[in-house]
């Protein structure tokens, strides 16, 4: 009896599993998905317009439910295609013997009054009337375009905060959403990282798991929107064109969220892969070339991400560094990602190679010792201070620097204080776990010379010019710290006054100078 009770609570399970997945089958969906790189003239081609469209088409259905007898992918096509495309799909709906959602999605120019076709124009007022005019149960039109939020403002929508959206799972009630990817003053953003648009990025991510915060499984579209318009936001604040604000408008009835995604945990070609927290991990498929499946941020709450089975490659991005590597999701698994398999990348080094953030700045410290300046002059030890800027050509670095040295003649003793200001330049090279470096340091000394006689022996304070060139190599030595040694030889160009004779000379000296030190990336 007890191995009984057992089996039958392994299957209730099982079936309360399958309930969602079965009132999520019981709605018909249609979609048709449009992206046009080219606009009207003044607009500037797209890089990835039609790139977002196929991924839309493709994350609908994967994971959205659409069949791909019922889902039209319409890339480069006009305004007459896409409007007798609606038209037709329009009329299937009307004769589907089920509830019924649409889902109508477009990506590339437009402004406050017409989408920009390929040198074609469909006006927003019709687009709206073609969807508002739908049969169907449930009307969602997606709209990430420049200037799209007048779709929007037109019923009172507004860039404000993430709503509730309250619909029947079985589309209970009718009603339609306008989801646009900025408002009608603003442009839409594409990125070069994610090879696609903020807000479509951010709404596919969110499809595949990085908005279902309460890990059931099930994204909604109150879920949906809540991930994208926040993550839009946030990735638009480090941009030069600004904040870019997704708008909203919906005419509901109805009771509960309708599900947009469903992510079925054990789907016999699909894998669960869970991202550590801490850091913004991109997905791509099979190598860093391949195309952006889905990201996960740092500050997001849910890690997973439902994907096809296959090959990855992931890019994480912390405070001070880059993880990069790739790995396999097999059918059917849940893959938690492992940071120790990855390779790690210092921001210094990505910077010289041409990506993430433009310059990376370190303080230095180090001591440094210098030959004399003179025959009769001792070693000049001290130390200095500097502020690294890492750039991809350069690494520019502006030093504070001090040093004492001392020599005696019959009669006389001596110190000499030299206080440079240094302005260098150098070119690094990474070479395994070391980087090398060959540069031009120039500046200026100035040398403080304090005699001890009995006699009279006033201070003396010269003025020098400095031109070194250099070489170093150092090593990072945690996450943040690397250490250093650098060697130049200096040339001095000052006047010099003879002791003896009280004739003075003005001319180059030469010196050479090892400094080792510590530096610390901010």
């Amino acid at each position: 009896m007890q191995g009984e009770s057992v089996e039958l609570r392994q299957a209730l399970i099982a079936l309360g599993a399958l309930l969602p997945a079965a009132a999520f089958a019981q709605v018909e969906r249609f979609a048709v998905v449009v992206g046009n790189d080219v606009g009207q003239p003044p607009d500037v081609a797209l890089a990835y317009a039609e790139t977002d469209a196929a991924r839309m088409a493709g994350v609908l259905q994967e994971v959205g439910g659409v069949r791909p007898e019922n889902l039209v992918l319409l890339r480069g096509q006009d305004a007459a295609t896409v409007q007798r495309t609606l038209i037709a799909v329009n009329e299937r709906v009307r004769t589907a013997s089920r509830q019924t959602v649409l889902v109508v999605y477009y990506s590339g120019h437009a402004d406050a009054g017409a989408l920009h076709l390929g040198g074609t124009q469909l006006d927003l007022s019709e687009l709206e009337q073609l969807v508002r005019g739908s049969a169907a149960s449930f009307r969602l039109l997606v709209v990430d375009a420049c200037r799209s939020g007048a779709l929007t403002r037109v019923k009172g929508g507004a860039p404000i905060p993430p709503f509730d959206i309250q619909l029947g799972e079985r589309v209970a009630g009718e009603g339609a959403v306008f989801l646009t990817s900025s408002s009608a003053s603003e442009d839409s953003q594409e990125s070069d990282e994610i090879k696609g648009s903020f807000f479509t990025h951010a709404l596919v991510s969110g499809l595949l798991g990085a908005a279902d915060e309460n890990g059931d499984g099930r994204v909604t579209l109150e879920e949906a929107y809540r991930y994208a318009y926040e993550t839009t936001l946030r990735s638009s604040s480090r941009t030069l064109a600004g904040l870019q604000h997704p708008t909203f408008q919906y005419e509901v009835r109805g009771q509960g969220d309708l599900v947009l995604a469903m992510l079925e945990a054990r789907a016999p070609n699909r894998a669960w892969v869970e991202l550590p927290e801490g850091r913004t991990w991109l997905l791509f498929q099979g190598t860093e070339e391949g195309a952006v499946i889905g990201e996960v941020g740092a500050r997001d709450k849910s890690r997973r991400l439902n994907v096809r089975a296959g090959r990855y490659f992931v890019r994480g991005r912390g405070p001070d560094v880059l993880l990069e590597g790739a790995f396999d999701a097999p059918a059917g698994a849940a893959v938690r990602l492992d940071e120790s398999r990855l390779e790690r990348t210092q921001y210094a080094r990505l910077v010289r190679k041409g990506g993430g953030a433009g310059s990376v700045t370190s303080v230095e410290l180090e001591g440094r010792a210098r030959s004399g300046l003179t025959d009769d002059a001792g070693v000049c030890a001290g130390g200095a201070i500097g502020l690294a800027v890492a750039l991809r050509q350069a690494t520019i670095t502006p030093r504070f620097g001090w040093c004492r040295s001392t020599f005696a003649n019959p009669g006389i003793a001596a110190s000499i204080d030299q206080y440079d200001f240094e302005l260098s330049a150098a070119h690094v090279w990474d070479v395994g776990v070391v980087s090398l470096e060959v540069g031009l340091t120039a500046g200026g000394s100035l040398l403080v010379q304090r005699f001890h006689t009995n006699g009279v022996a006033p201070r003396r304070t010269t003025a020098a010019l400095q031109l070194s060139p250099t070489a170093g190599i150092s090593r990072d030595v945690g996450g943040r710290a690397y250490l250093f040694a650098l060697g130049s030889a200096s040339t001095y160009l000052f006047r010099t006054e003879d002791s003896i004779t009280q004739r003075s000379s003005f001319g180059p000296s030469f010196a050479l100078r090892l400094a080792l030190g510590f530096g610390l990336r901010l």
